[in-house]
Order: C-alpha cells, then structure tokens, then sequence
C-alpha cells in the first residue's frame, strides 16, 4: 500500500473521529430543559354541582432554559376534599357537593395547587324555614337558627354562606352587634348584647340568580354595651 493511501485512510478516520466528537458535544451542549414551575389552568376553577368541568384542567410549566408550555404527559391529579370534588388522571374535575377543595398537580417532582369551587346552578327560587326568629341582649349564647334551601334543576339543596350563599342583614349593624356564621346546613345568627332591638331583615342570594329568601329577625332586651347605638 503506497504511503499516499495510507495517509488518505488516515485523514478519513480522523474526520469520522472528529465527527463523532462534534455530535457527542452537541448532545453534551443541548441538554433537554427541566421543570422548574408549574400552574394549574384555570387558576380558581369552578364546576357545577353534578357536572364535570369541560374543558378539563391544564398544567403550563416554566423550564430551566426560560421557555413555557403546556406540560401534556406525566402529570399526576389529587384532591383534598374528594367529597366536595374530584379530579381524574386526565384533569377532569368533577363537582360532588358544594363547597370548595383543593386540587393539586405534580409534575416531575414539581407540584402546584388550586381551589376548586362546587357551585349551584340554575336556581329557581330560594326559601327559608323558619320565616321568623329572635335573639335576646340578656341571653347571647342563644342564636336564631334559619335552614335556607334552593330549589336547582328540580331538586332541592340547603345552601349556606359556606357553600356560596350570600347573607345580607338588614338594617346594617356595627361590627359583630348582629351576625350570622353557618353552621352544617344552617345559618346560626346571633347577638354580641349590643345589637339594637329591633326587626332585622336576614336575606339570603345566590350568585347567578335574581332568587332570594328574606327571614324575619327580632332583637329584644336592653343593650349591655355603655354606649346606646342609634338604629339606621
């Protein structure tokens, strides 16, 4: 083999072996973005009772190199309320019960979280049982208890300021004098023994609906408090 050969084969494997090297440093150079954030879309997501969410939820990730996208597999789901809502591998979200439950996403040992609400829909008319009550100045740790019930797709379902309901007191109060907090399936309202004697209106909304329910509330006995307030 002439020495002209020789030097030709040898060039040649030095130019494979340069390109092998050019392609593993390449390789080496362009490593695949990582995770470093992720978001739940929509961000407080909201289903309605019975129903499931369409479309389902998203995951958009920020990467190492800056870019974002829509993280499309290896996305897990959990809820923490699974009886208020549930949400499937594909990010179905469900609506159980009303109320609201965490929902959370992880996506290579990135994770992120939203609240989920489980509303009512199609009111058609809201009504409250008892109609009248009263609380005492001289008695406070004795409230009046209202049950608020919706009527929704043909079906009835007690609402309360925890699960969505809006519960406005009429003429308004100062501070905590006349309030009301929910309580399971009721609305407890009660006096601090400041509140004004007199009739109160107690309505209760429900976002999406004109419907209403409207209870009487009568303060009786003498206000404790050293400053007399002026009904409004």
């Amino acid at each position: 083999m002439s020495s002209t050969k020789r030097k030709l084969r040898m060039a040649g494997a030095f130019a494979v072996l340069a390109i092998l090297a050019l392609a593993v440093g390449c390789r080496g150079f362009f490593v695949n973005p990582t995770l470093t954030a992720i978001t739940i879309s929509p961000a407080a997501p909201q289903v309605e009772l019975d129903t499931t969410l369409v479309p389902p939820l998203s995951v958009y990730g920020t990467y190492s190199d800056g870019s974002t996208g829509v993280v499309s597999s290896g996305v897990s789901w959990s809820s923490e309320t699974p009886s208020v809502a549930t949400i499937s591998a594909g990010g179905s979200l469900a609506g159980v019960s009303l109320g609201t439950a965490t929902i959370s996403a992880s996506a290579q040992a990135v994770t992120a979280s939203a609240t989920a609400t489980v509303y009512l829909g199609d009111i058609s008319a809201i009504s409250v049982t008892p109609t009248s009550g009263s609380v005492d100045n001289g008695n406070t740790g004795v409230p009046a208890t209202y049950t608020f019930t919706a009527t929704a797709n043909g079906q009835s379902i007690e609402i309360t300021t925890d699960d969505g309901g809006i519960l406005t007191i009429t003429p308004s109060t100062s501070g905590t004098d006349l309030s009301c907090i929910a309580s399971g399936n009721t609305e407890l309202c009660s006096t601090d023994g400041n509140a004004v004697p007199g009739t109160y209106s107690v309505i209760m909304t429900y976002p999406g609906t004109s419907a209403s329910a409207t209870a009487t509330l009568t303060v009786t006995g003498t206000q404790t408090g050293a400053v007399s307030k002026v009904k409004q």
